[in-house]
């Protein structure tokens, strides 16, 4: 098994995370939709992998902006509170 970062860890949770957008994650990690595939191509297993992608695309996920509702305007809950090692908490 790799090793993996604690920034990678954190990228991996937010990408499996319905309703946190690819914006989000290249806000906090600078990082492109097509980066964060290949991250997750890397380090899931291939059976994994096609599950994410395949939810990611059904529409159940709002992991692009363009397809969220307006209302939604914030990348976490206003109830959530504050996720050590998540950098836009800490603002």
């Amino acid at each position: 098994m790799t090793y993996l970062t604690r920034d990678t860890n954190r990228i991996i949770e937010m990408a499996w995370e319905d309703r946190t957008p690819f914006e989000a994650i290249e806000f906090q990690f600078n990082l492109s939709e097509a980066q964060v595939i290949k991250l997750m191509r890397k380090h899931l297993k291939p059976s994994s992998f096609r599950l994410w992608r395949k939810r990611v695309n059904s529409g159940v996920s709002q992991k692009h902006l363009k397809k969220r509702s307006a209302q939604i305007s914030r990348f976490k809950c206003s109830r959530q509170r504050q996720i050590s090692n998540n950098r836009i908490s800490k603002r």
